[in-house]
């Protein structure tokens, strides 16, 4: 936490301190079932458009990380690579403070099929203010030719002031989903 961005230096050395780190909880992969008890669990679901190029436009769009592209927060390395264990940093000022976050890559999902999808889920590991797991997937259910943002995460506080701040918390992680919905559907575009 600093009055200041993070240099990409300090973002450097910040994730190069946590990627031998295990994570901060059990139940790591659940949110991919069940997530497990004693956490706050969220869901957020937005239709991006419909048919393959709003598929493929959000793919792409998940693949940059544009989901995190929202002002006020941004992931580091911008274009770390979606696959198992990658580790990257979530940059976030919050109330005037800036806050770097570790997370690492727990599971990548990719099928095709009647409802294709495309995604990821990451885990905290100890230089987060929370603790828990979230997943983003894009689906495309060629039934209906509808393309789908999903997002669920299961979490509770990890530092001290995000316990001590907790209805700020939840108003930044609400302010989080709303805003990466949003970022998504400008990448799609208009519907297709």
């Amino acid at each position: 936490m600093s009055l200041r961005k993070p240099s990409p230096d300090a973002i450097r050395d910040f994730l190069a301190a946590q990627t031998a780190l295990d994570f901060t909880y059990a139940g790591v992969g659940t949110t991919a079932t069940t997530p497990p008890p004693g956490y706050t669990v969220d869901r957020t679901r937005a239709k991006l458009g419909e048919g393959e190029n709003a598929f493929l436009a959000a793919k792409a769009a998940l693949a940059r990380w544009d989901h995190f592209r929202l002002g006020w927060m941004e992931t580091a390395p911008a274009n770390t690579p979606i696959q198992v264990g990658s580790c990257v940093a979530i940059v976030a000022r919050v109330m005037g403070l800036w806050w770097l976050n570790a997370c690492r890559i727990v599971y990548v999902v990719g099928e095709a099929g009647p409802v294709s999808r495309f995604g990821f889920a990451y885990g905290t590991l100890p230089g987060h203010a929370e603790t828990g797991e979230e997943r983003f997937l894009i689906e495309w259910d060629r039934a209906n030719d509808s393309v789908w943002y999903d997002i669920i995460a299961f979490s509770r506080p990890n530092h001290v002031l995000a316990r001590l701040a907790y209805p700020l918390t939840r108003r930044t992680q609400k302010r989080f989903a709303r805003d990466s919905v949003a970022a998504m559907q400008q990448a799609v575009g208009p519907k297709t």
